[in-house]
């Protein structure tokens, strides 16, 4: 089963990334990832397929720092467990989702997409999200807005 974990601090909040989703490991799993907005001013993310203490090493040897981000585990629906399937997605370096459930259409809107010129990484139904999320903020600059619009 998938769990999600959001924070925003005034310090860096990859520790408390990776503790929420220690704490939801009971709940099975196969990758585990996160992504924060770094302090440099973009996205960044580190995914992992096994456990999380697999994630939590990759960040020690290859740190993020950033006070905004999102961490996922993920329990494949589409697409093998694999880094490239493990959550969270990204649409250039500004739009990143993570999502739990699954998107019916997403056959059809993968290739919707593909004929506006996304190009697909992952065989994940939640790329779809990720870069119609993208491809919507462009005439919807309000990302609630264009979330609803997504939806």
């Amino acid at each position: 089963m998938c769990g999600i974990v959001g924070a925003v601090a005034e310090r860096n909040i990859t520790a408390i990334l990776i503790e929420g989703l220690k704490r939801l490991e009971y709940r099975g799993y196969d990758s585990a990832g996160l992504a924060v907005y770094s302090q440099q001013g973009g996205l960044e993310r580190r995914r992992r397929i096994g456990k999380v203490s697999e994630l939590q090493a990759a960040v020690a040897t290859d740190p993020l720092a950033g006070q905004l981000g999102i961490a996922h585990t993920r329990w494949a629906t589409h697409g093998a467990p694999t880094e490239g399937n493990a959550h969270p997605h990204f649409s250039g370096h500004d739009v990143a989702v993570v999502h739990n459930g699954i998107i019916e259409n997403h056959e059809a809107l993968r290739e919707e997409l593909k004929q506006l010129g996304y190009v697909f990484t992952s065989q994940t139904d939640t790329e779809v999200i990720v870069h119609l999320i993208h491809h919507l903020l462009k005439t919807i600059p309000d990302l609630t807005d264009a979330l609803k619009a997504a939806v």
